[in-house]
């Protein structure tokens, strides 16, 4: 089997693919310019939007639902890498398929790690699109890049948890259908290690306690209508089924959750990076400087061949480390999946940038969508873990794979 046919979808994930393709060229492309007008308009921007709850219902009604978890779609890690190329390129087409992060990091979770109890209680309104979710483990006042440093407690009082503390940048919490948040703390043991002190407990979101302080701008946007949220647990009692999987396994959790969400987050900026190449080509071959059309000349044209080339490598590496997945699991793709993360954004934020250069001014105005997109790029060389952190461990795992071989 050719490396190309191992990167290849499936014949069902390329079934899938060309539905999805389809989908959103009849239904999606169409409908953008009605969704961002609706949220102008919109007196409560925190809202649901009607356009999009149409939208589920028939991508649910043709079988394109939760495409992302392959144990309920049938789809490898591969097959969805390609879709999810395809739904980054437009900003609600993930939530139209509830393929959206970190609803889709949540299922997972529940569906790997869940017990019967929660999967029946929360996975199954999840999978059918009924209500939404968020992530809670960044906190404002240690430095996240050492998850270690979390210092939300849950800890155990009877037949309960006690949750206290403070969580931001909790994604989604904004949606007004948004009900229940996985929360990441610490949970106390001297004879535990650094990496068997913290667990992931469920806590629905009209718990007393729990409070939403304000939402976080991400260069100054604001995200409707899901956010960003500054969060508050104080006192917040919640029964010990909630618990996933069992105290001071919140670590082992978080690495079986992130290995396919930076599978999608990655192929989704790709998706974004190919969008702003079709921006770059429409405006470039339109304007005329100095006597001839902007893809004339040189520079530009050197420009769209390093995106073209960039884009090429991120897709492949992103690929290569979906197939490592799917063979052996995230663990054997770590080094991989901290590749994908440091290259993928970079890739986005290039491209938008040339984009936004070949539009002039109008490349940083409200007339076209460049200032959100370099801003969603910006970000993710933050989000999941800085590029600093995924840069050192590649050298390290590096190193030691050097040395085995030379039997140093």
């Amino acid at each position: 089997m050719t490396p190309t046919t191992i990167l290849s979808p499936s014949p069902k994930g390329q079934v899938i693919l060309d539905k999805v393709k389809t989908f959103i060229k009849d239904h999606i492309a169409p409908r953008e310019k009605e969704y961002y007008e609706y949220l102008e308009r919109a007196e409560n921007k925190w809202c649901v939007i009607p356009m999009v709850e149409e939208l589920k219902a028939k991508a649910k009604a043709q079988g394109l639902f939760n495409l992302f978890l392959p144990g309920v779609s049938g789809l490898s890690n591969v097959d969805y890498a390609y879709v999810a190329e395809h739904l980054g390129k437009y900003g609600f087409a993930s939530e139209v398929f509830n393929c959206s992060a970190p609803d889709t990091g949540n299922m997972e979770v529940l569906y790997k790690y869940g017990s019967e109890y929660q999967k029946e209680k929360w996975l199954k309104p999840l999978l059918e699109g009924e209500i939404r979710s968020a992530f809670c483990m960044t906190e404002p006042d240690v430095a996240s890049s050492d998850a270690t440093n979390m210092e939300l407690s849950i800890i155990p009082d009877g037949d309960y948890y006690i949750v206290n503390g403070k969580k931001w940048w909790s994604s989604g919490a904004g949606d007004p259908r948004c009900k229940i948040g996985i929360v990441m703390g610490r949970t106390p043991n001297r004879n535990r290690g650094r990496h068997q002190l913290h667990s992931m407990i469920v806590v629905p979101f009209d718990s007393p306690g729990v409070r939403i302080i304000r939402p976080l701008s991400l260069f100054g946007y604001l995200d409707y209508p899901h956010g960003h949220m500054d969060m508050e647990f104080n006192n917040v009692r919640v029964p010990k089924e909630n618990l996933i999987l069992g105290e001071g396994r919140g670590f082992e959790i978080a690495q079986g959750r992130l290995g396919p969400g930076r599978i999608h987050h990655c192929m989704r900026s790709i998706g974004l990076a190919e969008r702003s190449v079709e921006y770059f080509l429409l405006r470039s071959s339109q304007r005329r400087a100095f006597g001839k059309r902007l893809i004339e000349h040189q520079v530009n044209q050197h420009h769209l061949a390093e995106i073209r080339i960039e884009i090429e490598q991120a897709r492949l590496l992103v690929l290569k480390a979906a197939h490592v997945i799917d063979q052996n699991g995230s663990k054997a793709a770590r080094k991989l999946i901290a590749m994908i993360k440091v290259v993928a954004p970079r890739v986005m934020k290039n491209a938008v940038d040339k984009t936004i250069q070949i539009h002039g001014a109008a490349g940083v105005s409200q007339d076209f969508p460049f200032a959100q997109w370099f801003a969603g790029a910006r970000i993710l060389q933050i989000a999941d873990g800085p590029d600093e952190v995924h840069l050192s461990m590649i050298a390290k795992m590096e190193i030691i794979e050097q040395m085995r071989m030379a039997k140093l």
